[in-house]
């Protein structure tokens, strides 16, 4: 019954049809299709030597952070140090998902129920926000007098949500268990992208946390917080009822419910027994197996802040936590031996080794019946309330039968959703926010929200000469290609075109050059855009460059399955997601592509650079163009209009690589464009 319905081997196999190619009325997908470019065939042409460079070199990054933190907590030594180090987790932890919104009413209303032989069921909705809906069904024993234990349980990604996970729920409450289950956000009873006929128009679970969650970014929000609220304001309701035992709060939860439940570990104090289940790892395995996860299962700035998944577990000690795995789970079980290694170590100097534990189910992921016995074991040994830990028999419910909303979904009571927070945010941060005409500010601030360095360094970038290609249909006659370092491991993938054959470095001159960087391909987009060719026929005596910069052309990614660039959980998005949790937003990495491909220019006699983007891009060329003095015109096609407009519609189709984290709280694309006017801004056909 907890298999999941839509998750994420669902979404992956959506490819090209995923998030990115929804029929919008202007995307950068269906507007290049109206000009006859095909980017589903653009990101599969041409050569693709460095797959695997953007990868790598994640993967060298975590690994060094991962080093470094193992270290620091294997190298703990006393009850002191352990205090402490949690302490300091604590904060961090609050910095990835703090603030907290105000403890509003939670307005419970109990809209139905019913009674079994040994329990019954209430349906309650209450809101966790003013407005925001969340539907849970609570579990009472009935053959036993209170109070009792309670415990929050929490879902995986099942698309029927709570009703999904019954087996937990009532293998606990027949064993005496008070137990509170609620659908997380995009499922269940919870979409958030509701058509006519009740069902998500984008797709449930996976896809809609997504599609909600990357927009959240540009606010300055976290879905993975806001997923988290949901748990602590249940709590909160639960310990509203006097069947509960106050001292005995415990939380559980598979797959996508094992990550809130670490969560929670971290960010609510009032557990006394936590059981994550086939979620816990490590990033680092997570990354190096590409194994992509969703929004709410990746906090901002938590790798840049040494954070791993044992460190949200950690700071539930002293109090008892079982760490459930599976053997032949797609969550790395080695990341789980090695966090629960660090766990014994800390709840060794605590002094309390026996309230850490661990068991491995032999069996595929899923909460199934091993996993949920060593849950109950572990929960009795605390509470007393069972003296045996074997399941009973279940009897399933159809999905209707656990529904709180009369039509199963809290749309029709009118609930807020996500976006609707999201506009609103993105609405009051507009009217606050300053226009920025200060050159010098808005530089400053860019760099500062993206990451850059203030200065990069004098010298020329190193580069090598590449094999051409046989380009069909370029420009002109020849090119030339090299690999711009822009980073340890990472380079810029450069054409030069020319009338003559030119294998080796550039030919120096000072004539101006036309630097083109790409949506998705230089090779496809040199023969197939016609942008081209326009800024050439109007500069004849310029020389043309084009730039894949980082994880676009010949470095698209192939990891996270075959041809899953497009996929809106392929390997374009695992590497931005990366890139928030390593708090290096993708879209200023790519920047400092460009800045450094300039340079490269420079290096080569160029002193004025007419800096063209299209799409994607053009974001990343932007804010190359008000950065650098050696952009002198700027030529951008089916660019955002600004990333409020992105916040503020509801079916946007910009990826999260083009979605930097928390703009909108200092800046946006409009106060570029305004200081790119003197530079001769040209705007084609910009899209919302």
């Amino acid at each position: 019954m907890n298999t999941p319905i839509y998750d994420r081997r669902t979404a992956l196999k959506l490819g090209a049809a995923g998030l990115m190619t929804l029929a919008m009325p202007y995307s950068p997908l269906a507007h290049a299709a109206e000009e006859g470019l095909d980017l589903t065939k653009a990101h599969r042409s041409g050569v693709n030597r460095f797959p695997r460079m953007v990868q790598e070199h994640l993967v060298t990054r975590v690994r060094e952070i991962e080093r470094k933190a193992v270290a620091r907590r294997m190298g703990l030594s006393s009850k002191a140090d352990a205090e402490a180090y949690i302490k300091e987790v604590q904060g961090k932890i609050q910095q990835c998902f703090g603030p907290w919104p105000e403890r509003t009413p939670l307005n419970a209303k109990i809209t139905g129920g019913f009674e079994r032989d040994t329990y019954k069921v209430e349906h309650i909705i209450f809101e966790s926000r003013p407005g925001f809906l969340v539907t849970a069904n609570l579990y009472i024993p009935t053959n036993r007098k209170g109070p009792l234990p309670g415990v929050i349980g929490t879902c995986g990604h099942t698309r029927n949500g709570k009703a999904g996970y019954q087996e937990f729920a009532q293998g606990l409450v027949r064993q005496g268990y008070v137990v509170f289950i609620y659908d997380p956000i995009g499922q269940g009873e919870r979409l958030q992208y509701i058509d006519e006929k009740l069902d998500s128009k984008i797709g449930v679970g996976v896809m809609e946390h997504i599609h909600a969650g990357n927009q959240q970014f540009l606010v300055g929000e976290n879905i993975a917080s806001w997923h988290a609220w949901d748990g602590i304001r249940a709590l909160d309701y639960l310990m509203t009822r006097p069947e509960v035992d106050k001292n005995h709060l415990g939380v559980t939860g598979n797959s996508g419910g094992g990550t809130m439940t670490t969560w929670l570990a971290g960010v609510e104090p009032r557990w006394t027994m936590l059981a994550p289940s086939c979620f816990v790892s490590s990033f680092r395995r997570n990354l190096e197996n590409e194994e992509a996860q969703d929004t709410e299962q990746c906090p901002p700035m938590a790798l840049a802040l040494g954070l791993d998944h044992v460190d949200f577990l950690l700071v539930s000690a002293p109090d008892h936590l079982i760490v459930l795995s599976k053997e032949k789970d797609f969550f790395d079980i080695r990341g789980a031996e090695e966090s629960y290694a660090q766990l014994q170590h800390i709840y060794g100097l605590l002094g309390v080794p026996e309230k850490v534990g661990m068991f491995a189910g032999p069996t595929t992921h899923g909460y199934s019946q091993e996993n949920r016995e060593a849950m109950y074991r572990w929960f009795n040994a605390i509470t007393n309330v069972s003296k045996t830990s074997t399941e009973p028999e279940l009897t399933i419910e159809e999905d209707a039968t656990m529904n709180c909303a009369r039509q199963g979904q809290v749309a029709q009571l009118k609930s807020k959703t996500v976006f609707d927070f999201t506009k609103e945010k993105a609405t009051a941060l507009a009217s606050a926010r300053k226009t920025i005409t200060d050159l010098p500010q808005l530089q400053t601030t860019i760099k500062a929200v993206l990451r850059l360095p203030e200065t990069l360094p004098d010298t020329a970038p190193e580069f090598r000469v590449m094999k051409t290609v046989r380009g069909s249909g370029y420009p002109k006659k020849y090119h030339s290609r090299y690999a711009v370092e822009t980073d340890p491991g990472i380079q810029a993938i450069v054409y030069r075109l020319a009338d003559s054959d030119q294998p080796s470095r550039p030919t120096r001159t000072d004539a101006p050059a036309i630097l083109y960087v790409s949506q998705i391909s230089s090779d496809y987009e040199l023969s197939h855009e016609p942008l081209i060719k326009e800024v050439m026929a109007a500069q004849p005596d310029a020389v043309v460059y084009t730039c894949d910069v980082r994880g676009i052309g010949e470095s698209r990614p192939d990891v996270a399955r075959n041809d899953s660039f497009l996929n809106a959980y392929g390997g374009d998005y695992m590497h931005a997601i990366f890139g928030i949790m390593l708090d290096e937003p993708y879209t200023g990495r790519k920047t400092l592509d460009i800045l450094h491909t300039l340079q490269f220019l420079k290096a080569y006699g160029h002193q004025e650079v007419h800096l063209v983007g299209r799409g994607w891009g053009a974001i990343p060329a932007t804010f190359a163009s008000v950065l650098s003095p050696m952009v002198t015109q700027v030529t951008l096609k089916a660019a955002p209009t600004s990333f409020t407009d992105i916040a503020q519609t509801e079916y946007y189709n910009w990826p999260l690589h083009t979605l930097p984290y928390r703009i909108l709280e200092y800046m946006d694309l409009m106060d570029c464009y305004a200081a790119l006017e003197r530079k001769n801004l040209k705007m084609v056909q910009a899209l919302t």
